[in-house]
């Protein structure tokens, strides 16, 4: 296989929660390739691994990842009953901060763009400066389940309420190829095998959220209703974020498209981050292969 020494790459990593997991996979394989990460852009998990990548920890970030089970990620998603959203996020950030200093992003060693969307001024806001802790923490807030960040005048939540795929706001420059990766493709997922074990550990952690639920929602109807009224929030948002990538891909058209199914996890399947991180690098190498046969 030819690879594509010092090919610069302006990389645009799209938003998915856990699927975003799948990210580091994708540039864990184009490390390997010999290309060259200048610039990143990122909404939501996207910027959080472009984030951390950018500050050199990418190796912990998924070495803490993989010690997730459900009953780890359950502890962290600190449940909270505010109107603004029921998962705080003051624990996985708190977590978070092993692996995202609270450094400039101007200091970085790249340029760097986090997404998110201010409610109460209606607009896009990239972070471009200041605090990467507090654009990775705005980025990430999906609305109605992470609280808000406030600003003086600025109420933001996750960027991909109108921005999932932020292709215009990398650092592309003359030379460089344009690589996005959108972790919510509607493309098939061929899923692994999975054990009767894990298949137990699972069931398990459908258990805990669906008494959770009945907890904080208690009404006649079942766990289980309540359950499938919480999917359809997060359904609801997944695909409107897709279509906005899938119109931002159309206009903006990057040189390489790494696709992961929004089949190969639920948003909230850290737990999973293996399988994720593998499943990026599957993407990856398909099209990369594709590309570098192509130029023989």
């Amino acid at each position: 296989m030819k690879s594509i020494e010092k090919q610069k790459v302006a990389l645009v990593l799209s938003g998915g929660a856990a699927r975003g997991i799948a990210h580091i996979g994708v540039i864990e394989e184009l490390e390997n390739r010999g290309y060259e990460i200048t610039s990143i852009a990122g909404t939501s998990m996207g910027s959080l691994v472009g984030g951390v990548y950018a500050t050199g920890k990418l190796t912990e970030l998924k070495e803490f990842l993989y010690t997730l089970d459900k009953s780890k990620v359950f502890r962290l998603l600190d449940f909270t009953l505010n109107k603004q959203g029921i998962i705080k996020g003051d624990k996985v950030l708190k977590k978070m901060k092993d692996f995202v200093p609270d450094m400039l992003i101007e200091d970085l060693p790249l340029p760097y763009a986090a997404v998110a969307v201010d409610l109460i001024n209606k607009e896009e806001v990239v972070f471009r400066s200041g605090s990467l802790y507090h654009a990775i923490r705005a980025s990430i807030s999906i609305p109605t389940v992470f609280t808000p960040v406030k600003e003086e005048n600025r109420l933001l939540v996750d960027g991909g309420l109108l921005n999932n795929l932020p292709l215009a706001y990398v650092d592309h420059r003359e030379g460089d190829m344009m690589v996005a990766v959108h972790v919510n493709a509607d493309i098939p997922h061929l899923k692994p095998e999975t054990s009767k074990e894990s298949v137990k550990r699972q069931a398990l952690y459908q258990k805990k959220i669906k008494e959770f639920y009945n907890h904080i929602l208690p009404s006649s109807s079942t766990a289980d209703e309540q359950l499938g009224y919480f999917s359809l929030i997060t359904r609801s948002f997944e695909l409107m974020t897709a279509r906005m990538a899938e119109e931002k891909i159309k206009r903006y058209s990057p040189e390489v498209l790494i696709n992961v199914s929004r089949e190969s996890c639920n948003i909230y399947d850290f737990y999973k981050a293996e399988e994720q991180v593998e499943a990026g690098r599957r993407a990856a190498i398909e099209v990369l292969d594709s590309i570098e046969k192509k130029q023989l």
